[in-house]
């Protein structure tokens, strides 16, 4: 689960990069604020004046408007990856790949051309009510966004609330979706991120559930990958607003999201590159991270602990925390290595789409029972 950093890269997906100088935004249209209430973000961000800034894997806003025309004014402190959707569900294929690498620019997300390209010339649905929804696609260490404000060639509308289901997932670079988009035996590119196609966002959607994650390429319990950043692990990093800053506490009892259970897939970095914690190490590290959780959300709150493919002993690590914690609503379960095959691997062994899509289903049961929330015939993807 090694983080690779690549400071130049090659593009191998399709990614709108066209930018709008201010003077080709029409004069007509709406410069809306991307802190106004109006538009929705999920997942951690932080407020300052007009701007809304997050780095967490998967944070995506939903933005309502009218008209043929919206673009994105927005910064980031290095590059990162967004998935956009137009009036689409997001377990289709995004309408559009976005990079966005500088500080200030605005990208026209889509225009009269991709409204005629989507509903036809002679259509008038691009005067009507449409939904777009930006999600990020690469995780923290890619960098910092800020959305400024979007424009519009009518008027931002009210956008979809959170949903009554929320969950709230903690994890390393599975959870990330680290290569689901690479080929068996590729290295990890920024570009073949995308968390849309981890486990997570796969859960929430089989749910109809927003999810909030928190997860980091390389982050161990009580070790990570190959013992780099030594002394700081998922319970110390679980409490910030930023994955990447530790200046910024995370405040529960403030935040609109109120999720109905936590899933935690941490511990293969742990056992990375044959070596592994001591078994007390883990155990009091894992039980700490509960515990934070637990304070968050509640004593019975329900805690779903998930252990990946791979080794055993990992399993017993985890059983182990959660049968000493003393804690209530606390479970686990564990994946065995035919959870998927071989064949079913991204960049640098890490599961691609197909086998996140296995994960998922392995643990819907679990959280179907935990949280009361009926098992559907429905597809998982």
């Amino acid at each position: 689960m090694k983080r690779i950093f690549i400071a130049f890269i090659t593009l191998s997906v399709c990614v709108c990069t066209i930018t709008a100088k201010p003077k080709d935004v029409k004069k007509a249209c709406t410069l809306t604020p991307a802190s106004d209430g109006r538009i929705t973000f999920v997942g951690r961000t932080s407020v300052n004046g007009d701007n809304v800034s997050f780095d967490w894997s998967g944070v995506y806003a939903r933005i309502d408007f009218n008209g043929k025309y919206v673009a994105l004014k927005a910064g980031d402190t290095r590059k990162d990856y967004f998935n956009v959707w137009l009036d689409t569900p997001t377990d289709s294929k995004p309408d559009k790949v976005i990079r966005i690498s500088s500080a200030d620019t605005t990208i026209i997300l889509f225009d009269k051309a991709d409204f005629i390209a989507k509903y036809g010339k002679a259509d008038r649905k691009g005067t009507q009510r449409h939904e777009v929804i930006i999600q990020k696609r690469t995780e923290g260490e890619q960098g910092t966004a800020t959305f400024k404000s979007i424009i519009t060639e009518g008027s931002v509308l009210q956008a979809a609330k959170l949903k009554k289901r929320q969950i709230e997932f903690i994890g390393d670079s599975y959870t990330c979706g680290y290569g689901t988009e690479a080929h068996s035996g590729e290295h990890f590119t920024p570009e073949t991120e995308n968390v849309n196609y981890s486990y997570a966002p796969i859960v929430s959607r089989y749910f109809d559930a927003d999810y909030y994650i928190v997860a980091h390429s390389g982050m161990g319990i009580a070790r990570n990958y190959n013992d780099n950043v030594k002394g700081y692990y998922m319970p110390d990093r679980y409490l910030h607003t930023f994955d990447t800053k530790t200046d910024c506490k995370w405040n529960a009892d403030s935040a609109a999201f109120k999720p109905s259970i936590t899933v935690i897939l941490l511990g293969t970095n742990d056992f990375s590159t044959s070596r592994q914690p001591s078994l007390k190490s883990f155990a009091g590290n894992y039980i700490k991270l509960i515990k934070e959780i637990k304070e968050n959300y509640g004593a019975d709150y329900p805690v779903l602990c998930l252990k990946a493919r791979g080794d055993d002993v990992l399993f017993e690590y985890v059983r182990t925390a959660c049968e000493k914690c003393g804690m209530e609503n606390v479970h686990y379960m564990g994946y065995g290595d035919a959870v998927y095959s071989s064949q079913e691997l991204g960049a640098d062994s890490h599961p691609n789409y197909y086998a996140q899509r296995k994960t998922a289903m392995g643990a819907i049961p679990y959280i179907s029972t935990l949280t009361g929330w009926t098992i559907k015939d429905s597809t998982v993807k």
